[in-house]
């Protein structure tokens, strides 16, 4: 997933393979190639270790069939996740085939815009990135309209199924969200226009790398968008940012991990946190990740909730502006950050 906050920096040359995947299955180097040394950006942060923990585990189901003492408690549970990790778990399934297609038939779904329904490539974007990232990818819009490749075999159906089933959970997330905000059980939804929200899938593929101490999967970021969901295939990489620390997300098998993302920190005006994370690479196993962001819908206004503002005249604390606005200011680099954009993009709706 992008990032909130621009990477300014002068281009590097893309590599002449077209993915990591053929980059590590041609060469088998037992070294990285310069384009590919993230080490000159990457900052020293501590490391807290692992996460299973004190990443709070909550069990949705109860939310739909438990007590309504029960119910108050998940709530409860849900609002100290939001507000003070921005994640939490509950459980589903994963896919993997479509990376397992030739170069030459995946070079079909190349997308260069944001607003493209399908993109496939490797982690290079000219205009933002410092080094390339040591993953591919496959995003595809999967709502309100669904678009995802025709190969391989029942790659679709699976997709379908799966966003599907996400956003039925995240549906049911957000009922439970809103009533921890103080607000009407709905209103979230209502706000963000999310029965026509963009639900975007995006399916990371990070080879074994040679030389993981200088490689990034993805650099640290946050999310667009409401909230994000996400599997694995089990192989370790994922960590996320707390008090200043990194920690190690495990994530087992058969669950799903949920991030806040941006805009339900904008829309809570800042009482719920968009997560900062990051995907590291190893030298002994492929890491796969199916992640799903659940945002509004593309022309909504996206503000603070005007009940969580405050009643003795403070400002709201993030940027008013649209949800196409906002995906398209942070591929070109000129959104600073939730809080503001770059000269008089901040008026942009």
């Amino acid at each position: 997933m992008a990032s909130a906050m621009s990477m300014k920096a002068s281009p590097v040359h893309p590599p002449k393979i077209t993915t990591v995947k053929a980059l590590v299955e041609s060469t088998g180097s037992s070294s990285i190639p310069s384009f590919y040394n993230f080490t000159p950006y990457l900052r020293d942060e501590p490391i807290a270790g692992d996460a299973e923990d004190s990443v709070p585990i909550i069990d949705i189901s109860l939310l739909v069939s438990g007590t309504p003492e029960q119910q108050s408690q998940i709530i409860h549970q849900l609002s100290n996740a939001c507000s003070d990790w921005g994640c939490f778990m509950a459980m589903i399934a994963s896919f993997q085939e479509f990376f397992d297609l030739p170069e030459e038939e995946k070079k079909e779904f190349q997308g260069n815009h944001v607003m493209d329904p399908i993109r496939c490539g490797t982690g290079f974007n000219p205009s933002m990135n410092k080094a390339n990232y040591w993953r591919d990818f496959l995003k595809c819009f999967a709502h309100p309209e669904f678009h995802t490749p025709n190969k391989p075999a029942g790659f679709s159906e699976i997709a379908r199924d799966f966003s599907k089933k996400n956003r039925e959970v995240i549906i049911i997330l957000l009922k439970a969200i809103s009533k921890s905000l103080g607000l009407e059980e709905s209103y979230v939804e209502k706000a963000a226009n999310f029965e026509l929200g963009l639900q975007l899938l995006a399916a990371n593929y990070y080879p074994a790398c040679p030389e993981p101490e200088k490689a990034i999967g993805i650099p640290a970021h946050y999310d667009h968008g409401l909230l994000t969901t996400l599997v694995n295939n089990g192989v370790s990489g994922l960590q996320v940012k707390h008090n200043e620390k990194w920690f190690n997300v495990n994530i087992p098998p058969n669950v799903l991990f949920v991030q806040v993302a941006d805009h339900l920190e904008i829309l809570s005006n800042g009482k719920y946190k968009s997560i900062a994370h990051r995907a590291l690479v190893n030298n002994k196993a492929t890491r796969m990740s199916i992640a799903l962001a659940h945002g509004p819908a593309l022309d909504t206004v996206m503000r603070p909730a005007p009940e969580l503002v405050g009643n003795e005249g403070d400002q709201p604390a993030y940027v008013e502006m649209t949800y196409r606005k906002f995906l398209e200011l942070q591929q070109t680099g000129r959104l600073s950050s939730k809080f503001r954009s770059d000269t008089e993009q901040s008026k942009a709706v």
